[in-house]
């Protein structure tokens, strides 16, 4: 099994619950605290921009409306992303992947890439996000990790940047999970910690894939897991894991 580059625990959508997600400031507050790795999702725009994004919504996380896919970039951009988190954040807005990656590589700060396309946009988001990925870190010393819960976008992620890693994200760790595994020439099993056992991180490990579980808020889960052989978790917890945890977050 080839080395693991990546921080055995990473912030999830940029900044955890500490600052509102998929945002700039959420990226510089996990760096601030140390973190050396970020998780965040990437989408399309209705004029195929690629931008920071969990939901296909915009009510969740912004004072817009609607469908992100019904909204050009520009359109996205003006509005407040920050305030639904806490007055100390309003008026930040939505972040382009262009300006992640920029800020991400300015710090050596390494990226979990979710490819988190717009229903009806699979094929498209993953083409163009690989692509993008591929570009934005070129010559870095460690490469994004694309991942999906669309096999589809990260079939097109293998096709647009077979070169770059990729991780299967599944709710549920399943049989057919590692028929999507091979057929995706993927390097992990991202899933929940929910669900997980050990037989399952076992398996995968024999298997020769690596095994990341989501969304891990509580301390002595995280040191279950990592007994169990988990290779990487996903925080909202930033605070308290760097305090913890410090040399596995860097």
């Amino acid at each position: 099994m080839k080395d693991w580059p990546y921080p055995r625990i990473v912030a999830h959508r940029g900044g955890g619950k500490l600052a509102p997600e998929n945002t700039l400031a959420a990226i510089r507050l996990g760096q601030s605290l140390g973190y050396r790795a970020h998780e965040f999702d990437v989408k399309l725009s209705k004029d195929a921009v690629s931008f920071l994004m969990h939901d296909a919504t915009l009510e969740r996380t912004t004072n817009g409306k609607g469908s992100a896919a019904d909204f050009t970039w520009a359109e996205i951009a003006a509005l407040d992303a920050g305030s639904w988190h806490s007055a100390e954040f309003r008026g930040e807005h939505a972040a382009s992947f262009a300006d992640a990656a920029k800020l991400l590589r300015s710090k050596g700060t390494m990226a979990h890439v979710e490819i988190k396309p717009v229903p009806g946009f699979e094929r498209q988001t993953g083409l163009q996000v690989a692509r993008e990925a591929a570009e934005y870190w070129k010559g870095a010393a460690v490469p994004p990790l694309l991942s999906s819960f669309s096999f589809d976008a990260l079939m097109a992620a293998k096709e647009a940047a077979p070169h770059l890693p990729r991780a299967w994200l599944s709710h549920d760790p399943k049989d057919e999970d590692f028929e999507c595994l091979e057929a995706l020439e993927a390097v992990a099993l991202n899933t929940s910690h929910k669900k997980i056992l050990a037989s399952h991180v076992s398996r995968a490990r024999q298997a020769g894939y690596r095994v990341l579980a989501y969304t891990v808020n509580e301390a002595p889960r995280a040191v279950e897991l990592f007994d169990m052989g988990v290779d990487g978790i996903f925080t909202d917890n930033l605070r308290e894991f760097a305090g913890l945890f410090p040399s596995l977050i860097s």
